[in-house]
C-alpha cells in the first residue's frame, strides 16, 4: 500500500501541480493543453489511490472524470475558438 501512496504523491507533485501552473499562467492555447494535462494526471492519481486502497467501487470516479474531462476540454476549445472570431 505504501509503494501506491508514494505514487500518487509522486504524480501529485511531479505532474498535478506543474500543470496547473501551465493552465493558470500561459497563453490560451497552452491553458488548453495545462487543461488536458490535468485531467489526465488527476486520473492517473486517482486509479493508483484506487490500487493502494484495494477498493474496486472506487474506480468510478476516475473513470467519469476521464469521460467528463475530455468533454469539457472540448467546450472550453469551441469557446476559445468563439472569442478568436
Amino acid at each position: 500500500m505504501t509503494v501506491w501512496l508514494i505514487a500518487a504523491g509522486a504524480l501529485l507533485l511531479g505532474g498535478l501541480l506543474p500543470a496547473m501552473v501551465v493552465s493558470y499562467r500561459d497563453t490560451a492555447e497552452r491553458r488548453v493543453v495545462g487543461l488536458g494535462l490535468v485531467s489526465v494526471t488527476a486520473t492517473l492519481m486517482m486509479l493508483v489511490v484506487c490500487q493502494a486502497f484495494g477498493q474496486s467501487s472506487y474506480l468510478i470516479v476516475p473513470l467519469t472524470l476521464a469521460l467528463l474531462s475530455f468533454v469539457g476540454t472540448l467546450v472550453f476549445t469551441r469557446l476559445l475558438g468563439a472569442s478568436d472570431e
